[in-house]
């Protein structure tokens, strides 16, 4: 019997779930826990994997609202008969059920595989003047990035186009439209693994702007553990690319995360880092022991874009240095000689121009372009959030958003970098947590 996949409940107050696109197409075969289709609710946009393995099969239409709990596609075992569709769609606001998409081809693992014929219905699968062939992941990655997908060049079988043909025409475009100095870079994200310490390892995940060495002043409460420094994209020595969007940003990092192959780590995360942890942890649950949000972005719209545009595009020290004091309460924690230094490890224009891609993505006209309130609800690992009530950069007040699982640590006097403000206080936390 096939493997019924349903819209989940994701939020408290969701009745119902609009599908934006397939990662997987009709006939293609999808791994258990792999990325299967990404939803819409009022709240957030999300990407839902797949409960089981198989091959999708009557995937309700892009852009359907479908009740909770209603089916939106089935997952049938390799050579499973098809048959007819299981039930119809229940469509939110439909008067009809949604007629059944066609089987499509399978995919063409050798030269010369048997393809299955579709009906001319399959909108997917036959081309027509007003919509080429495409798979579901190709047609999100070229709307999001405002790409037409008509103008592609499809690797797929039968010229379809392939989501890693809109990756190729993005990194072309990247490359024509970027700032003066911005390369788009292949290669993985830069890992660096300390020595000694025992048990379930430690990731750390820094912010904006920032880079593995800041994590130094929380290493020694710690280093009893495997300590795991991810940097991200355009940053330190990891890649410079250019991302559509936060979603891909995500994927990037759970690539990375992935690679590490862990059977469960601590997650700590301060600002986009941590952002960024508490994405990974909603779609790797199972790999998360806990999860530490240092002054994490994603809990609200504000943030200080003034701030980020300016340390982004500073050139010299004495431009970097006032915004690098609003990163901290106590001014006088910034001295010259840190200036300099920070300086120093900016001084390469291509880095600044990735990074001001970078904020232009996710920070569009100084407002975050993502919302991570509805995965803090759903995140049942032990969370803490540390955060200090004179930032300056990100609200405190968006930790309140929390629910009431998640333990809350809010100082006075301490701005947006706690781990460097009060290395001893946050680094105890720390200690105790993991």
């Amino acid at each position: 019997m096939p493997v019924e996949v349903i819209m989940p409940k994701v939020d408290m107050d969701m009745a119902s779930g609009k599908i934006m696109s397939w990662h997987v197409g009709e006939g293609e075969a999808v791994a258990k826990g792999a990325p299967l289709f990404d939803i819409e609710t009022d709240k957030a946009a999300m990407e839902i994997e797949a409960p089981d393995a198989g091959v999708l099969h009557f995937a309700a239409p892009e852009g359907s609202e479908i009740p909770i709990g209603e089916a939106v596609a089935w997952l049938y075992a390799d050579g499973e008969a098809i048959g007819e569709q299981p039930k119809p769609f229940a469509i939110s606001g439909a008067n009809t059920p949604a007629p059944a998409p066609a089987a499509a081809p399978a995919p063409d693992h050798s030269s010369e595989a048997a393809s299955v014929v579709s009906r001319p219905s399959d909108a997917e699968a036959v081309p027509t003047a007003d919509r080429p062939r495409a798979t579901p992941s190709a047609r999100r990655l070229a709307r999001e990035a405002g790409l037409g997908i008509d103008a592609i060049p499809g690797t797929g079988p039968r010229g379809r186009v392939q989501a890693e043909d809109v990756r190729s025409a993005l990194n072309s475009v990247a490359t024509l439209s970027a700032p003066p100095g911005f390369t788009s870079e292949t290669g993985p994200l830069a890992v660096t693994r300390s020595k000694g310490g025992t048990g379930t390892p430690v990731v750390l995940l820094h912010g904006f702007a920032s880079d593995a060495p800041s994590w130094a002043p929380l290493e020694p409460y710690l280093k009893h553990r495997p300590l795991i420094r991810i940097e991200l994209p355009c940053h330190g020595k990891s890649p410079r690319r250019r991302f559509p969007g936060f979603a891909d940003l995500v994927k990037e990092l759970r690539h990375a995360f992935d690679a590490l192959q862990l059977d469960q780590a601590h997650l700590i995360g301060h600002s986009l880092g941590g952002a960024l942890s508490l994405a990974l942890a909603d779609t790797r649950l199972r790999s998360i022991a806990s999860l530490t949000l240092i002054a994490p972005a994603g809990l609200g719209p504000e943030i200080n874009g003034s701030a980020l545009t300016g340390i982004c595009r500073a050139t010299r020290a004495e431009s970097l240095g006032p915004w690098l004091k609003s990163l901290v309460a106590e001014e006088k924690l910034v001295t010259e000689s840190y200036i300099r230094l920070a300086m120093a490890g900016r001084s390469d224009p291509a880095l600044r121009a990735a990074q001001v891609a970078l904020a232009d993505t996710l920070f569009p006209d100084g407002v975050q372009a993502f919302d991570l309130r509805a995965a803090l609800d759903r995140v049942e690992v032990p969370t803490r959030i540390i955060w200090g009530k004179r930032d300056a950069i990100i609200p405190w007040n968006h930790a309140l958003r929390a629910p009431g699982r998640v333990a809350l640590h809010l100082f006075d006097g301490i701005g947006h970098m706690p781990q460097i403000e009060q290395p001893d206080l946050v680094g105890k936390i720390l200690r105790a947590a993991v």
